[in-house]
């Protein structure tokens, strides 16, 4: 076996997850994206069932992609009509994509319950929807829906309703875990009945309702599958689809299967990035092989055996996947955390330095007090550029003031925030308003500092995390704040701790703009 097909439902089977929706737009510019990272097939929607799809498909027909091949998808005819009369089928021909994809029951529960036809009447629906599309469309791939659950209840009709696609015609037979319940063991020998029932090419779209979806849909590949559907970042219905950001470099890595070119592969990490964006919201961070965890090392021995060699506890490397190593510091780190972490920001220490030493003893006398520097790097690094005499002291807050203001009880409270910040010799004394204190603060410091450092425009709050710490106790509780910023070359997170979360908030505002400074500094 030599190339998989990689068949992406991110725009279609992808928005079917509670809190993605992807405007038309968007579902465009994602679709070129795939097709520059190299996926096979992207499937755009169903035409037959929302206008939105129906745009989407429209506008495709002005793009021009290098490599992919756009699926629209659909059902089989409805009982007691023909595919000609099928609004379903006539739209799925009217859009006129690459692929047409369908799909059809192999249940005999669903076929009764469902359908409520005969058994017998499904193969029908199964097999001449099918006749109808192949003559109409170059290409037609069937999804046998819940083909798992439906082969263990009855074996028999389930590799009827497959030798019915079959006997059409079709150009890829894809078995479907669509309950996600299938465990990876049970795959081998269903497989197996499947490869002696039909000799139709075969892949396999797996859920992820038991956390096996990526298991599944390796093991399916080991049994023959050449397609694997999935979607980017896992996204999808109750718990999501195969994650295609794992699929494709296990394939490609560990069992040496070619799935895209070996250039397109360290892009994975970004097109990641690029689909959370656009569906707003935050990356996981512990996701495999794309995450900003899947290759950071925290524990002190970790770290010390990763300098030596990467291998030692990373298993692969991670710019094979246009993700990187990092070296986390916090209580547990070691001197050779803060070696690395120094060398990452392009910093000189020497184990033997005491520096070396005040930064590690200065890190745990703060995460003591409920300072995190995981989520927080810039703010470690200017900790460390503070502790060797490396930071230029660019502004100092020598006051602020926040009022909040409650005019009408069945309006929102008015935010004001007064502050006087020094610049050299100059004092800067001014206020602003801002949907909240914190947005007020951050308004005010920022209008204080703009005259002196125009760049500072450039900033963006991108996030903004609260957390009462565990160990303090109801309003007079300690509070980190988190903060990230970015500007149009990247991203950076800060950190503030104290018993009054407008003063956390300005700690963490102010190690954010002070950290931009620096950069631009150098």
């Amino acid at each position: 076996m030599g190339k998989i097909y990689l068949y992406d439902t991110t725009l279609r089977d992808g928005t079917q997850a509670e809190d993605i929706s992807f405007q038309v737009e968007d579902k465009v510019r994602i679709a070129k994206k795939l097709d520059e990272l190299g996926i096979d097939y992207i499937e755009g929607g169903w035409p037959g069932s929302n206008p939105k799809d129906i745009s989407f498909f429209r506008a495709m027909q002005n793009e021009t992609l290098e490599h992919s091949k756009i699926a629209a998808f659909g059902s089989t005819r409805r009982a007691r009509i023909t595919p000609a009369e099928d609004n379903n089928i006539q739209m799925l021909v009217a859009a006129t994509p690459d692929v047409v994809t369908i799909f059809g029951k192999t249940w005999d529960f669903h076929v009764q319950e469902a359908l409520r036809i005969s058994l017998e009447e499904n193969l029908e629906l199964i097999n001449d929807s099918l006749v109808y599309l192949k003559e109409r469309v170059s290409e037609v791939i069937y999804d046998a829906e819940h083909f798992f659950d439906g082969y263990k209840q009855n074996p028999e009709y389930a590799l009827k309703t497959l030798q019915a696609a079959a006997a059409a015609g079709v150009d890829c037979i894809v078995l479907c875990d669509t309950n996600g319940g299938t465990l990876p063991h049970e795959i081998p020998a269903i497989m197996q009945a499947v490869r002696k029932a039909v000799s139709t090419p075969l892949g396999i779209h797996a859920h992820n309702d038991s956390e096996c979806a990526v298991a599944n849909s390796l093991m399916a590949v080991h049994c023959g599958a050449i397609q694997v559907q999935g979607t980017v970042n896992g996204f999808g219905e109750r718990c999501g689809n195969a994650n295609l950001c794992s699929i494709i470099p296990a394939l490609q890595l560990k069992t040496g299967l070619q799935c895209l070119p070996d250039e397109k592969l360290k892009n994975l990490r970004k097109i990641s990035r690029y689909i959370y964006e656009l569906a707003n919201l935050a990356p996981d961070k512990h996701q495999p092989y794309v995450g900003n965890s899947a290759f950071a090392h925290k524990g002190g021995v970790h770290v010390s055996a990763i300098q030596r060699h990467p291998q030692t506890y990373e298993h692969i490397r991670p710019e094979q996947v246009g993700n990187r190593t990092r070296v986390l510091v916090s209580d547990l780190s070691g001197r050779a955390n803060i070696l690395a972490k120094a060398e990452e920001c392009g910093l000189s220490l020497d184990s033997q330095d005491p520096v070396t030493l005040e930064i590690l003893e200065e890190i745990k006398d703060l995460e003591n007090k409920g300072f995190q520097f995981e989520g927080a790097e810039a703010s470690f690094e200017l900790l460390m550029l503070k502790e060797m005499g490396k930071l230029k002291h660019y502004f100092a807050v020598t006051g602020f003031r926040v009022i909040d203001t409650l005019r009408e009880s069945d309006r929102d409270p008015v935010s004001e925030a007064t502050i006087k910040v020094k610049v050299g010799g100059k004092i800067e004394h001014t206020a602003a308003d801002g949907n909240g204190p914190v947005h007020a603060l951050d308004n005010a410091l920022r209008k204080g500092l703009i005259n002196f450092y125009p760049q500072i425009g450039d900033v963006k709050l991108l996030d903004y995390k609260v957390r009462v710490l565990p160990a303090s106790q109801g309003t007079d509780a300690m509070i980190r704040v988190l903060v990230e910023s970015g500007d149009q070359d990247g991203r950076w997170g800060t950190v503030g701790v104290s018993s009054n979360v407008i003063d956390a908030s300005y700690q963490a505002l102010a190690d954010s703009l002070t950290y931009k400074l620096y950069k631009d500094s150098l």
